[in-house]
């Protein structure tokens, strides 16, 4: 199921996209919370008439770098042994269609196109037979880097935690294998990207082992997996889509911040 969050006439709903053709999706508006029970209410409206937003506002964004072998090498860096993790604040959570805001800050921002894993429930020192009861489902996502900026400070606080740095989306869908699916950036409609997330060094269960031994995750986080090579360059002006197989297609434009 394909469970989106918008929009439309002052009110933010939950609801399930259905649909195959891009110009005829519906959402049928969802009773309640999807992280629990809930109900479809038979109430549909057209995709066309709402704002999409952010599938889920996550207490944290839990960021795993340097996890495909030849973007690490891509940067000059060695593969990690153990999974690398930083954050992403809540704050840089922007939805489809809003504006990558170009910090003033940086003179070299990057787009890096992820798979995002969505948790499902509150967990804890999750074993591994158990990781796939605590995922919701999987979402597009661009960890846009101010490149300039993380190689000069060292660490990664400002350089991927500022405002719109972190859009996910178009929505979450919550039947899928994620061992082998084929991730694509295009920046104004030529590839940047081009990836499967079979490539990945440590794994969807390596990663969420590693950080629920460390702290709670609660319904709603985010875990992005990692880029694949191809990252670069973005501009004020520039259209960046980041599509995942089985997803959908996550689109942003690029703004001079105001």
């Amino acid at each position: 199921m394909r469970i989106a969050r918008f929009s439309i006439d002052g009110n933010v709903a939950f609801g399930a996209v259905e649909g195959d053709q891009p110009d005829q999706l519906v959402l049928d508006i969802i009773k309640g919370i999807p992280f629990a029970d809930f109900e479809l209410s038979g109430t549909k409206v057209p995709l066309s008439k709402v704002r999409l937003l952010p599938p889920v506002l996550p207490n944290k964004v839990v960021a795993f770098g340097r996890n495909y072998a030849e973007h690490a090498r891509e940067l000059g860096n060695e593969v990690p042994d153990a999974p690398f993790a930083f954050f992403k604040p809540s704050t840089s959570v922007i939805g489809p269609g809003d504006a990558i805001q170009y910090p003033s800050f940086s003179e070299e921002l990057h787009h890096e196109a992820e798979l995002a894993v969505v948790i499902g429930r509150m967990c804890r020192e999750v074993p591994r037979e158990r990781v796939k009861d605590v995922i919701f489902g999987y979402t597009c996502a661009n960890d846009v880097t101010a490149r300039d900026v993380q190689r000069r400070e060292k660490q990664w606080a400002r350089a991927k935690g500022f405002d719109s740095a972190c859009p996910l989306g178009p929505w979450v869908e919550t039947d899928l294998d994620p061992a082998d699916l084929t991730i694509q950036l295009t920046v104004n409609g030529g590839q940047r990207q081009l990836g499967r997330t079979s490539e990945m060094i440590h794994s969807i269960e390596d990663l969420i082992v590693n950080i629920s031994e460390a702290m709670t995750l609660l319904p709603g986080d985010v875990i992005l997996t990692g880029t694949p090579a191809g990252v670069g360059p973005l501009n004020v002006g520039d259209e960046v889509a980041v599509t995942i197989e089985g997803i959908g297609t996550l689109t942003n434009k690029v703004v001079k911040r105001g």
